[in-house]
This record gives C-alpha cells, sequence and structure tokens, in this order.
C-alpha cells in the first residue's frame, strides 16, 4: 500500500513539473516528504538499499505523471478548470498545518520569521503577474547551451517550492517548445534539457539542503511564503453561486486529500 501512495505522490510531482501554476516542490511539501527526498538524492550512495526502497516508487510515479497523466490533468484544467484549481488549492491549504507543526517541532516561533513569508509571498505574487503577459510560440530553432541552460534554470521551479518552472521557461521562450517536444517526444530538445535540468537539481538540492541546515527555520517560512503565493496562480474568479459552492467543495475535497496522503 505504501508503495503505491508512493507512486501516486510520484505522479502528482511529475505532473508540477509540466502544468502551469504548479510547483513540483510544493507538491513535495504538501505530501511531507521533501526533506526526505532531498537527503535521499544527495545521500543516495551512503545506504543505496534504504534510499532506492524509497525513491524508486516516486521516480515510478514521476515518470508516469510526466509522460501520460499531465495530459489527463491538461484536459480537466483545460474543460474542468475551476474544479481542478480548486482541488489544487485545497492541496497546498492542507498541506500548511503539517508544514507549520514540522518547523516548530524543531525550533521556537519568533516573529522575525513571518518577514521570509511575505518577501516569499511578494516574489509568488510577481511572478502571477509575469506569467500572465508573457507570450508563448513552439520553436526549435534553439542551441544545445541555450536548451542546456533552460533545463538547469528549469530546475529551480523544481526544486525550490513555490517556484513555478512555467515562469522560467516562458521568460526564456521555450516553454511551449518544451510542452511540444513532451508531447511528442521530439529528443534534440529533451535530451539537453534533461542535461541541464540533472546538473541544475543536484546543485539546487545542494544550496537547499544547506540553508535548511543552517536557516532552517527561515527556509521553511519563506517556502510557505512561495506556497501561499502559488495559490494565486490557481485561484479562479467565482461568485457567490453554484459554481462557488462546487469551488469549495473541491477545496475542501484537496485537503481531505492531503491529509490522507501525508
Amino acid at each position: 500500500m505504501t508503495f503505491f501512495i508512493d507512486c501516486v505522490k510520484g505522479i502528482a510531482i511529475g505532473a508540477g513539473a509540466i502544468l502551469p501554476g504548479i510547483s513540483s516542490g510544493v507538491l513535495c511539501v504538501i505530501f511531507g516528504i521533501y526533506e526526505k527526498l532531498l537527503d535521499s538524492i544527495l545521500n543516495f550512495f551512503h545506504d543505496i538499499k534504504k534510499n532506492t526502497k524509497f525513491l524508486f516508487p516516486i521516480l515510478i510515479g514521476v515518470g508516469i505523471g510526466v509522460l501520460i497523466f499531465s495530459n489527463m490533468l491538461n484536459y480537466f484544467l483545460t474543460y474542468f478548470p475551476i474544479q481542478t484549481k480548486s482541488i489544487f488549492i485545497g492541496l497546498i491549504l492542507g498541506s500548511i498545518p503539517a508544514l507549520l507543526k514540522e518547523i516548530h517541532q524543531k525550533v521556537t516561533f519568533q516573529l522575525q520569521y513571518c518577514f521570509y513569508t511575505i518577501i516569499a509571498f511578494l516574489f509568488g505574487v510577481i511572478s502571477v503577474v509575469l506569467e500572465s503577459h508573457i507570450p508563448n510560440t513552439i520553436s526549435h530553432n534553439f542551441s544545445m547551451g541555450y536548451l542546456m541552460m533552460a533545463g538547469f534554470m528549469m530546475s529551480v521551479g523544481i526544486v525550490v517550492p513555490g517556484v513555478s518552472s512555467t515562469i522560467i521557461l516562458m521568460l526564456m521562450g521555450v516553454y511551449s517548445t518544451y510542452l511540444h517536444s513532451v508531447s511528442c517526444f521530439y529528443f534534440p530538445i529533451l535530451i539537453p534539457m534533461g542535461i541541464g535540468l540533472f546538473i541544475g537539481c543536484l546543485v539546487f538540492m545542494k544550496l537547499t539542503k544547506f540553508l535548511l541546515n543552517h536557516f532552517y527555520a527561515q527556509t521553511f517560512y519563506s517556502i510557505i511564503g512561495f506556497t501561499l503565493g502559488s495559490i494565486l496562480v490557481l485561484f479562479p474568479t467565482i461568485g457567490l453561486d453554484l459554481t462557488g459552492v462546487i469551488c469549495f467543495l473541491c477545496i475542501m475535497l484537496g485537503i481531505i486529500l492531503v491529509k490522507n496522503l501525508t
């Protein structure tokens, strides 16, 4: 059963690497595996058997999420956007109490920590504004070096919770090209981006781990800010009608789901 649950978590994390406005890092935080995932990858050779047992089902899920279920989730976001986005909002909101509990088990709350949350939240707001004003076109006329750099920068959105890789790829002008390449397995684009992504993930994982080791509370309160900021990307425009009721019920469903998956 644990294997299946970890696969489901991996599917969501994989989808988060593709879908607009959703951060894979946020989903790792939501599922309560963010720190453990960093440790398992960065210290993989210290205990290969234990780390393989933890990572294997998650990686299988990530592969499924990227290659198969991303199209399904895109379908739901296209035809049932309010319901789908509301469930993700519920997932995010439901994760905050567990995250705060985890922080306060190790450190005592100080008012100054809220400053980091506010700054990170404002960064999330700026990202939302930028993402809504950047055009997207499909092109295959990128150099290998540029694609590797795009993959490297994309890793920030995968490793750092609340920072969407969508906005990074849009700023670099390769988001639509990346989506098209994933859907049709166009390897001349995917391979150099994959190389850059792998290198970037290692670099930013080490950086994030350093921050957690030396500035634990500040880092996690910043993560909370990024996480709350990601809600703005998803929040639908609704009123006090049947749509609003459905939205509320879907948010509650998301909260229930995260409580059962963490």
